[in-house]
């Protein structure tokens, strides 16, 4: 007997925003397929019970072995997907080298665009689809030390006022998730990074770096961020997403979110760089 529930697959649930979504939607009656890039997060997720292997956008051979998998369970549906997995790090833009803002791009864009793509032959056949994209009030309103984070997210948006454009017609939605501050482990996930690639003592901006980048970075059981909202906010509007026939373009989530997004509209550049340089 086939299983009644709507199918989705979520990427990036191993904490934060994927995973409560994960649990979210399936106490939704949804049926969902959870993915980590690492087996034991996928064991834990399994343990929990839900459905959970292994898809890194980094690994074209294994997306394509996770999409077969899904299709397999499900007897070649989907209804939706939704691209969660990302990371960033803190970094003036003239220390981040090149490999860095490839590697940020291959898991935060590319990866995204091609999971997609393997996607879009069933969304087309079975003649409908949700794609929705985690993007970020870093989408639209750039912070200073954020660069390689800002400029993936900045392209997500690009990307997906575009796809949205080209599927005019059809009942296959794009939609962006716009978060702000969410609590989540995306510090303590940005420290391999920011070691890898950052050397501070030789940077121009080292002050500002020992300063305010470094004990924020590092900060163990500090104050959440002003505004700051607990995953299940986003989880909400996932939902919201997910279930209206014609879903919003954006789902504007936490209050700093709102608010820039409002500014941008009305302040001239120049007056919303003075405001976001502050920041």
């Amino acid at each position: 007997m086939s299983d009644p529930r709507k199918t989705i697959l979520i990427t990036g649930c191993s904490s934060g925003i994927g995973y409560d979504a994960a649990h979210g939607l399936a106490k939704h009656g949804w049926r969902v397929f959870a993915t980590c890039r690492k087996p034991e997060d996928c064991a834990r997720l399994e343990g929990e019970g839900l459905e959970s292997f292994v898809l890194d956008y980094e690994d074209q051979a294994g997306m394509e072995a996770a999409v077969a998998e899904v299709l397999s369970r499900t007897g070649g549906t989907l209804d939706a997907v939704f691209n969660n997995g990302a990371y960033g790090f803190p970094a003036f833009v003239e220390d981040v080298p090149v490999a860095a803002m490839r590697a940020i791009f291959e898991t935060n864009f590319f990866g995204q665009h091609e999971l997609t793509r393997l996607l879009m032959p069933t969304f087309r056949a079975q003649g409908h689809g949700r794609i929705l994209m985690n993007s970020s009030v870093l989408g639209f309103a750039a912070l200073r030390c954020r660069a390689p984070y800002n400029s993936t997210k900045f392209a997500m948006e690009g990307w997906a006022d575009t796809f949205r454009l080209e599927l005019r017609g059809s009942d296959i939605h794009v939609v962006l998730i716009e978060p702000g501050p969410i609590t989540s482990d995306i510090r303590l996930k940005s420290q391999p990074h920011f070691e890898r690639w950052i050397d501070p003592a030789k940077s121009v901006h080292k002050a500002a770096y020992e300063k305010a980048v470094i004990p924020r970075l590092y900060a163990a059981g500090g104050k959440p961020d002003t505004f700051e909202l607990p995953a299940s906010a986003v989880t909400r509007q996932v939902i919201r997403a997910l279930d209206a026939k014609r879903p919003k373009a954006r789902y504007r989530i936490t209050t700093p979110t709102k608010m820039f997004a409002a500014l941008k509209r009305i302040l001239p550049t120049r007056a919303l760089d003075k405001i976001l340089g502050s920041v």
